[in-house]
């Protein structure tokens, strides 16, 4: 598997052998990012479970396509804004522990600020 330094130098080799830079302000590149989002989300939109399960048997690649398409404009994001994308995950990973411990959130699914017990 690839670290996300190299995967960020693929996709910033294959943007420049392209002269893409150019075209990548934060703005267009923080809209690209949700285009492919919702890509992946259209491969869920108005099925059931049983639906989506099915789905997901057909077009798996489909969708680790889109995820990727979505990864590629986070990496390339991350890389243009100076943004230490490891280091910024291990933080708020940091601070999503703290919100939710495993004691009051264990098999919950809300907010950490809906919390009232323990």
């Amino acid at each position: 598997m690839d670290s996300i330094q190299e995967l960020t130098q693929k996709i910033v080799a294959f943007r420049d052998a392209r002269d893409w830079k150019q075209f990548h302000n934060p703005k267009d590149v923080a809209i690209s990012l949700v285009l492919e989002a919702t890509e992946v989300l259209e491969h869920f939109q108005w099925k059931s479970a049983d639906d989506i399960a099915a789905h997901l048997r057909a077009h798996t690649d489909d969708v680790g396509d889109e995820l990727a398409d979505t990864l590629y404009w986070v990496l390339l994001m991350a890389h243009d804004l100076g943004i230490d994308l490891g280091a910024a995950f291990a933080r708020k990973m940091g601070e999503n522990e703290g919100k939710y411990p495993v004691e009051k959130a264990r098999g919950k699914f809300g907010k950490y600020t809906e919390y009232t017990d323990v």
